[in-house]
């Protein structure tokens, strides 16, 4: 209640109001309702934090309009016609006209701070996605493309996404899970991987199936029940507490027999003396979008953009001379993603060749290209690398 009447007092009128209330419902309603519950100690938090995120998607409603003046440093240059307005920085088939109360602009959900933030920063800046993010905002417009990026907690994208109420986000696979909705994985983005797993204290000697039946603390209460509903023994369901941080201290408090949490690099899980003694799910960022958006051409571009940038970062140019005598061996080395480009030289001895290899064995094919008596031999990265439709 508190954080509407905050959202009114920052003049969101009463449409706005209904939406974010609407998503807060469903929100708490399909992570926490239902055998949950809403007693819980930690059910405050989760509401306040919902409330925020409803909050910004509250903003999302008029601001993805990009009227002339929407606060938030909307960077299009408008072209008014009538009623409406277009964009003449935006490509000819995306450039559109604001009519009415339709939201035409695809709305984009990126988790709003922590490393994975960093990490989508950088990847959405090398996919040309343009947009400023102002100091406790928490949406932004795209200034070359008719997108609106929302902020949210990534735990809470998937459940945004599934609802319909964002077209487009990234997030993790364990929080695909833990939402339990519906939506299309568009593609794996290779970053933010870590397992879900079970961990108990350590030379404890159990395992997941002894823990079955007993208190189990963790951030992921759905997958959790789901996983250990199939260990249980007939009369002995196993108790699943939900805590919203610091899971690694559970056992150690006398709160948990075991807890379920992520585990990236083990540091905090030894730690707290702690051991993996069983893997619920891999898990990474994922890249994800509602079945029914309106936006299908949009998110198929988006999802173009960020696989060249992904692609670039795996591959790299390497450029080189060498005799036509050693020509296949080096072809050997440097097989390219479809073919090496070999060009002839002055000097018809000799032959120059351009070729993609993986970046993380370029400096061996460097080594091996000496060897066969390449010379001239370049090596050169790129921002961005399309591999064509079949991508």
């Amino acid at each position: 209640e508190t954080g509407l009447k905050s959202l009114a007092a920052r003049g969101f009128g009463s449409a706005a109001l209904g939406m974010a209330t609407q998503s807060l419902a469903r929100l708490l309603s399909r992570r926490w309702g239902g055998q949950w519950g809403g007693s819980g100690p930690w059910f405050p938090r989760a509401a306040a934090g919902a409330v925020a995120s409803a909050g910004a998607l509250c903003a999302a409603g008029p601001a993805a309009r990009c009227s002339r003046d929407d606060g938030h440093g909307h960077g299009h240059v408008h072209q008014h016609s009538g009623d409406g307005h277009a964009h003449s920085s935006m490509p000819d088939k995306f450039n559109h006209e604001h009519v009415g109360s339709d939201r035409l602009h695809l709305v984009f959900g990126v988790p709003k701070k922590g490393r994975l933030y960093e990490q989508i920063k950088k990847m959405l800046e090398g996919a040309g996605i343009d947009y400023t993010r102002k100091d406790r905002i928490d949406i932004a417009h795209c200034n070359n493309l008719p997108i609106s990026i929302v902020f949210l907690p990534a735990k809470d994208i998937a459940t945004y996404v599934g609802e319909g109420d964002v077209d487009l986000g990234i997030t993790g696979e364990d929080c695909v899970a833990e939402s339990d909705v519906s939506v299309k994985v568009l593609m794996a983005l290779g970053i933010g991987k870590c397992n879900l797993s079970v961990q108990a204290p350590k030379d404890s000697g159990l395992n997941a199936a002894s823990l079955a039946g007993k208190r189990i603390v963790t951030s992921f209460p759905v997958i959790t029940q789901k996983y250990f509903a199939e260990l249980e023994k007939p009369g002995s369901p196993t108790h699943i507490k939900c805590i919203s941080g610091s899971v690694e201290a559970a056992c150690g408090l006398g709160l948990a027999d075991g807890i379920v949490d992520l585990v990236e690099t083990g540091t905090t899980m030894r730690a707290a003396g702690l051991e993996e003694v069983s893997v619920v799910m891999k898990s990474q960022a994922v890249l994800i979008m509602n079945p029914h958006s309106k936006h299908p051409e949009l998110c198929e571009v988006i999802r173009r953009r960020l696989a060249g940038y992904l692609t670039a970062q795996r591959w790299v140019m390497v450029t080189y001379n060498v005799h036509r005598f050693n020509l296949k061996l080096a072809e050997k080395i440097t097989p390219g993603k479809t073919s090496p480009s070999v060009q002839p030289l002055e000097d018809k001895n000799w032959v120059a060749v351009a070729a993609l290899v993986p970046k993380s064995e370029a400096a061996s094919i460097m080594d091996e290209l000496e060897n066969v008596g390449a010379k001239d031999i370049l090596l050169t990265s790129f921002l961005h690398l399309r591999d064509g439709p079949s991508q």
